[in-house]
C-alpha cells in the first residue's frame, strides 16, 4: 500500500500552473535487481541485503542493450490548492517524471501512482552512477510490459511525500514553508487525502492537455490512488491496475496504520508536530521504520535473514544487559536510521492519516466509491502479504463482478509478502501488458 517501501533495497480548475525544470539524465538499460531488501513500500532504497533476497549483480543486458528511458525530473506549481477537507494551501509544488513520447492527440497516457515511501522515480535512472532504477523499471520501458515506445508514462511525487529531504523529491507538506509565518508548517498543514494526492495529479495532466488517461497504474498507496482516479473521474479512466493495494482501509488496517505513527508522537523530540529540522524525532521515526519494514514482509525472510547474521535466542549481548539487542534487532534498527536521515516524521503522520481516510471514491461507503467505476479493473495483490492482505483486493473486485463490470484478479506467488508488488512484479508482467493492450 503505501507502504511499500520500495524495493528494499528499494480540480481545481482555474488554477494557474506552472512547469519548472529540473535535471536531466541518460544511460544504458540495466536490469533491475531483485532486491532482497527492497520492501517495503516504506523503507526503500537498498535498506536490507540478504542471500534470501539476495540481489543478483544489476548488469547491462547483451541480448537487448538499448538506450534507457530519458529520465527528467520537473516541478509542477499550483498558485493555491483547494483540499478535499476544504482547506486552501498556497504555492503548492510536486515533482514528476514521465517517459515515453505523447502522442499528438494525447490518448497514449498511463499514469503511475506510487506508494507510501516512494516517489515518482518509476523507471530509468538519472545518471549512469546511480545505484539503482526507479522501483518499476522491471515492467516500464521499451518493450517492456508498460512498453515507453507506445505510451507515455507519468508519475508525480505525492503531496507530503515522505522522502521531504532527498534531493530527487519535490513535495509540499509539514516540513515546507508556510508562506504565512516564512516557517515550517507543522502541524498548521491541513490534513490532507488520497483523493487530494488524485486532484494535484489530475491539474498537472491538465497543465500539459491531458483530459483522459489509458491506464492509471499504482502499488500500495498507488493502488489506493487508481482506484480513487477510477471512482471519482470515471470519464478518464478505462482501465485501472491495482497491485498489492485495497478499496479501503478497513477497521483493522486503520488500527494498524496508527501503530506507524505512535513511535513518532511518543519521541520527546517530536514537541506536538513544532520540532526543528536540526533535532527531529529520530528515535520515533527509526522506530516506525523498524515495524513498516516488518509489516511488509514475512516471517520466512526475516528468518532467513536471522539464519544469515547468526541468530540465536541466546545471544551474549541480550543476556548481558537489558539495554542490548538480539542480532536481528540491531540490523533493523540500523537500517532503518540509515533510511530515515532523508524523511520527514511529520510527513510520515500525514501520509498514515491519508490512508487511514481512505475509501475508494471518498463517500460514505465503499459500496458507493464502486458504482461509480466505469473502468475495466485488474487486481494483483500478493498472496504472503500481511499488510493489505488479498482479502481487501478481493472484496473490491467481487464487488465491481457483482455490478457485471469487467474485472479481473491474479495473484502473486513468492515470500516477500507486501514487498512482492515491488521487487516481483515482473511476475506479472505479462498479465498487465494483455490488459493494457485490450480494449
Amino acid at each position: 500500500m503505501h507502504y511499500v517501501s520500495c524495493r528494499l533495497q528499494q480540480l481545481m480548475s482555474g488554477c494557474r500552473t506552472v512547469l519548472l525544470h529540473r535535471k536531466a539524465g541518460r544511460t544504458l538499460t540495466v536490469k533491475p535487481a531483485i532486491l532482497p531488501g527492497l520492501a517495503f513500500v516504506s523503507v526503500a532504497v537498498l535498506l536490507f541485503s540478504s542471500p534470501t533476497l539476495a540481489t543478483e549483480n544489476a548488469e547491462v543486458h547483451n541480448q537487448q542493450e538499448s538506450e534507457t528511458l530519458l529520465v527528467e525530473k520537473q516541478i509542477f506549481r499550483m498558485d493555491s490548492f483547494t483540499t478535499f477537507g476544504g482547506k486552501t494551501i498556497e504555492d503548492v509544488k510536486v515533482g514528476w517524471e514521465a517517459y515515453g513520447t505523447l502522442s499528438e492527440n494525447k490518448n497514449n497516457v498511463i499514469l503511475i501512482t506510487h506508494y507510501f515511501s516512494g516517489s515518482s522515480h518509476a523507471a530509468g535512472k538519472y545518471s549512469k552512477s546511480d545505484a539503482a532504477p526507479g522501483y518499476w523499471d522491471s515492467i516500464i520501458g521499451p518493450g517492456k510490459a508498460i512498453d515507453t515506445n507506445h505510451y507515455y508514462v507519468i508519475s508525480a511525487d505525492t503531496l507530503v511525500n515522505l522522502n521531504a529531504y532527498d534531493d530527487n523529491v519535490v513535495t509540499t507538506g509539514p516540513a515546507s514553508i508556510n508562506p504565512s509565518t516564512g516557517k515550517p508548517y507543522g502541524l498548521d498543514f491541513p490534513v490532507v487525502t488520497i483523493r487530494d494526492f488524485v486532484n494535484v495529479q489530475k491539474a498537472l495532466l491538465e497543465s500539459l492537455g491531458i483530459s483522459k488517461l489509458h491506464a492509471v497504474v499504482g502499488p500500495s498507496m498507488g493502488a489506493m490512488q487508481a482506484i480513487d482516479w477510477a471512482s471519482a473521474y470515471p470519464n478518464w479512466v478505462p482501465r485501472m491496475v491495482s497491485v498489492i493495494g485495497a478499496g479501503e482501509s478497513d477497521a483493522w488496517t486503520t488500527a494498524a496504520l496508527e501503530h506507524w505513527a505512535n513511535p513518532i508522537r511518543l519521541d520527546s523530540n517530536w514537541k506536538n508536530g513544532n520540532y526543528s529540522p536540526d533535532k527531529p524525532p529520530s528515535d520515533g521515526l527509526t522506530a516506525s521504520l523498524m515495524l513498516i519494514t516488518q509489516n511488509a514482509l514475512t516471517p520466512e525472510f526475516f528468518n532467513a535473514q536471522g539464519n544469515m547474521l547468526g541468530f540465536n535466542n541466546l545471544e551474549s549481548k541480550p543476556l548481558a544487559s537489558i539495554n542490548n539487542h538480539h542480532s536481528v534487532t540491531t540490523w533493523l534498527q540500523e537500517r532503518a536510521a540509515a533510511r530515515s536521515a532523508k524523511m520527514d516524521a511529520n510527513h510520515l503522520l500525514y501520509l498514515v492519516r491519508a490512508c487511514q481516510l481512505f475509501v475508494a471514491g471518498h463517500q460514505h461507503n465503499l459500496e458507493a466509491g464502486v458504482d461509480a467505476i466505469k473502468a475495466k479493473t485488474l487486481f494483483i495483490p500478493a498472496d504472503s502479504d500481511l499488510l493489505l492482505m488479498p482479502y481487501l483486493a478481493q472484496d473490491v473486485h467481487k464487488k465491481l463482478e457483482a455490478r457485471e463490470m469487467s474485472s479481473d484478479y491474479t495473484e502473486l506467488k513468492g515470500s516477500l509478502g507486501h514487498l512482492e508488488g515491488v521487487a516481483n512484479i515482473s511476475k506479472q508482467a505479462v498479465a498487465i501488458r494483455q490488459f493494457l493492450e485490450n480494449e
